[in-house]
């Protein structure tokens, strides 16, 4: 019984500790306003901007080695190994879906395989064979084929 008393009273020792403590932390935190337009415009002026993913003759190159297999020689899908393999490689020549997806998730797709971004498990990952530039210029590339933009 006394043990369970000496537990019941750390208990509610502990327990009033951290709410004091929450409590505190809370009063002394001001509220934060939201920027003004001249410090909004201030700050995008002093942010470096990333000079723009140029798709070389290296990207191409990469492109033909490592993707064509599958997504074909013109990106449409129509590669050596696309009728062996279960879920039919991305056109990318077609717009339609590509215009749906913003950088980041072809570049993910690219990066991580099709699994991780819920497409085809047979789409590699090739972050362990290709450099992040690489993959960028990849995705430069297959807008350039299906001359769409991102989201």
């Amino acid at each position: 019984m006394i043990i369970n008393r000496k537990f019941l009273l750390t208990r509610i020792i502990l327990l009033t500790t951290l709410v004091t403590a929450c409590g505190q932390s809370e009063q002394a935190t001001p509220a934060a306003k939201p920027p003004t337009q001249q410090e909004v415009a201030e700050v995008t002026q002093q942010t470096p901007q990333p000079k723009p993913v140029q798709v070389t003759e290296d990207t191409r190159q990469t492109y033909q080695w490592y993707c064509s297999q599958c997504h074909g020689i013109k990106g449409k899908g129509d590669g050596i190994n696309a009728k062996l393999l279960t879920v039919p490689p991305r056109n990318h020549t077609k717009a339609a879906y590509l215009e749906t997806r913003t950088d980041e998730q072809l570049f993910e797709a690219i990066k991580f395989g099709g699994l991780s971004v819920g497409r085809a498990p047979c789409m590699p990952a090739w972050e362990h064979t290709l450099e992040e530039d690489a993959i960028h210029s990849l995705v430069r590339y297959i807008r350039e084929l299906c001359d769409c933009e991102a989201l």
